[in-house]
This record gives C-alpha cells, structure tokens and sequence, in this order.
C-alpha cells in the first residue's frame, strides 16, 4: 500500500485512509460476504465495534478472504456500557479470530472523557491492540484525555462530511496531532443527491459517493464507508484515480451546515 493510501498516526503506526465499515450489518452471511469482497477488492481496513454484534462475522470474512491477517487493519470499539475494556476486548479477539487488533476505540464519552480511558492504555499494555483512540469526543473531550491520560488517543472518530464540516474539531484535533476519521461520510446516503456534489461528479465523471469521498481523503480523513453490495463496495474504493481540484474543495467546503463546530455530535445518545 503507497503513503498516497495511508494516513501516519502519532504512534508511528499508519492507517489505510479506505476502509469497509459495517455498522448495521446483520451478523452472519451479509457481514462475512461484505468484508470478503471488501478485502477481495483490495480493501484492507475493516471498522467493527462490540455495540454492531457482527464481530463474529467480521473474523469470518477475513479468513475466508484469504488475505494475510498482517496486510489488513483491524478497528474494534469498546461499548461503553460495559466496564472493562480489557475483558470486553479480550471476547472481541475471540469473536474475530485474531491476537491482536490495530486500533481500539471508545466508542462514545459515556460516564465522561476519562472513564473508559485507563482500561484502554491497560489494552495497550498488554498487547490486545496496537493504537488506542475515540470516537465522538468533542475539543474538550479530547483535551481532558490528552492533559488527564498517559498515552494520547491517536485517532478521533467522528461523523465527519462535507456537510458536517467540522472544521473546529478538526484543527483542535490536528492541534494535538489526532487524527480525525470520518464515518457517515455520505451522510447516510442523504448528501448525495446535493446539487453541488451531483453537479461536482457529473462533470468529473465520478459518482457523487466518489466525490464525498474523496473530498473527506484530501483532507487527510480516513474514510468508512459501508456497503453490503459488492459492485457499491468496488465503487466506493476509487477514490485513488482522481483528485479533486481547488475550486471544488471549495464549493464542497462551503456546504457545511455545523457553523465549523468543536462539537463532535449535535446531540448525544448516551
């Protein structure tokens, strides 16, 4: 995979800027089928979490795959209804047949920035996963665990899109040398029928989706999307073979509808 691909992390580890997610997919058939063409594709970086059921699948897919479990990164996120991010990972290692994961996630501030946070450097320590971070922390949560932890998060997972461009998270988080990871980068299919985006992919002859895409990549955003239908799923990975050009970052850019908040959400669910 060349740098063009991949996006450097604080820890001197990187991560593949494409990967599939599978959040919603049903465990079983749709989950082994999606994360086998995914990674048949030439994808290799599948975002899983305990919360999504389907980290069974997940383990599954890659096996039959028949791609070396080195070549592929491997995201899990701790459910912070539960306690102890250590046991929870340890049933997530078994669920996906593997030792260790790359990147373990808190998947949302539950209890507080910090609750969850000692039981993830805990993970680190012991080995069950390479990389530690977040998902859904605000510029203020993610202050309060890079002054209050000891190993800082490397990756923030937020949704994250042109229309959402949170551009105040984004700088807080580069501040400190996070990387922003973007998940509902189409909006849940509801950004592709902007007339800018569909005005941007007619001329380009790209798919709005691939000009969604592309644009969360040049700004240094790895990227989620989830599919369970092989030909969205080949689609979605052409995002290498094109490159946006300035005046269209910047008609993209003028679409957000977040003020350029430091929030990470515009409501919570826990």
């Amino acid at each position: 995979m060349t740098d063009e691909h991949v996006q450097a992390l604080s820890d001197g580890t990187s991560i593949p800027l494409l990967g599939l997610g599978v959040w919603q997919v049903p465990d079983g058939a749709k989950t082994v089928n999606a994360v086998r063409w995914a990674l048949e594709l030439g994808y290799r970086h599948i975002d899983t979490a305990q919360a999504y059921g389907n980290e069974k699948g997940v383990g599954r897919g890659l096996q039959e795959s028949g791609v070396a479990r080195d070549d592929v990164f491997i995201t899990t996120k701790f459910f912070p209804n539960r306690s102890d991010p250590v046991r929870e990972l340890e049933g997530s290692l078994k669920r996906l047949g593997v030792d260790q994961v790359d990147l373990y996630l808190v998947h949302w501030p539950q209890g507080g920035a910090m609750r969850a946070w000692p039981g993830m450097e805990r993970a680190k320590e012991r080995g069950l996963t390479r990389s530690i971070g977040v998902s859904n922390y605000s510029a203020r949560q993610l202050d309060e665990v890079i002054g209050s932890g000891t190993v800082p998060p490397v990756i923030d997972q937020v949704q994250f899109s042109a229309v959402s461009h949170r551009r105040g998270l984004l700088e807080a988080a580069r501040k400190h040398g996070v990387v922003l990871e973007s998940y509902s980068s189409l909006g849940t299919g509801r950004h592709l029928d902007n007339p800018t985006v569909a005005g941007i992919a007619a001329r380009i002859g790209k798919t709005p989706a691939q000009v969604l895409l592309r644009w969360c990549v040049q700004h240094g955003l790895p990227v989620i999307p989830k599919s369970t239908h092989r030909e969205r799923i080949a689609e979605n990975a052409d995002l290498f073979s094109f490159t946006l050009a300035d005046e269209d970052m910047f008609a993209l850019n003028g679409l957000d509808e977040t003020g350029g908040t430091h929030e990470a959400n515009e409501s919570t669910w826990w």
